[in-house]
């Protein structure tokens, strides 16, 4: 797969400022994790230069996700659906959505390609359970590193008197991002349509490809 400049350029287009809880906050954990919904900070530092996005978040257990970028008054910018293995990323503003694998669309627009079922295992604080990773804990038993390949995580910080991670740091050779979490709340009640993607046939939307989701990208970063 080919590394260029899409992710950087997919959260520089989309810097954001809207009103987001100033404060952390953080539901207690469940003993089952239904669902999970939050906010959150993403940062990304790539050839030389570091953009931060700020993003809305909604996982339902155990395979759908649902990620919405936010404009600067706090308005859907683009939304992306994670159905187990497959994701579709909306863009609204073209009426168009891509369709790819789910670690594909992460990795072409996060630079990482982390999982959606590994994301909820790392977010829950329930690391021990992903498959594939070299993990370490600390004197607590909490997983604060992990290494895929050339993948790694480390969890910075967590919320106080919890295992639930408050800052996520991921990195591949030279690219690093960090997700900094500003509010997560589990098995909260969900909307009906919550994760229902088939509005993009019925509603006008044409299937597109990566070349032309970035040629788009890159447009709407330069203006």
């Amino acid at each position: 797969m080919r590394r260029s400049a899409p992710a950087l350029l997919f959260l520089s287009a989309l810097t954001l400022f809207s009103c987001l809880p100033f404060r952390p906050a953080v539901s207690p954990l469940p003993p089952t994790v239904e669902s999970i919904e939050g906010f959150a900070t993403f940062r990304m530092a790539r050839e030389g230069g570091t953009v931060k996005s700020k993003l809305s978040f909604l996982f339902r257990l155990p395979g759908q996700g649902r990620i919405e970028v936010l404009d600067p008054l706090g308005r859907t910018a683009s939304i992306l659906f994670l159905d187990d293995d497959v994701a579709y990323l909306v863009l609204p503003g073209r009426r168009a959505y891509w369709k790819s694998g789910c670690e594909e669309v992460m990795s072409k627009l996060l630079g990482f390609a982390l999982g959606l079922e590994d994301l909820i295992h790392i977010l829950t604080g329930r690391g021990d359970r992903l498959s594939g990773w070299t993990l370490e804990k600390d004197s607590q038993g909490r997983v604060v590193r992990g290494r895929r390949e050339d993948l790694q995580f480390e969890v910075r910080q967590f919320f106080e008197r919890s295992p639930l991670p408050r800052l996520l740091v991921l990195s591949r050779a030279e690219d690093k991002g960090s997700l900094r979490v500003l509010r997560m709340n589990f098995n909260q009640p969900l909307k009906a349509k919550a994760f229902h993607h088939f509005f993009l046939d019925e509603g006008g939307y044409r299937p597109t490809d990566w070349n032309e989701v970035e040629r788009w990208l890159r447009e709407t970063a330069e203006r």
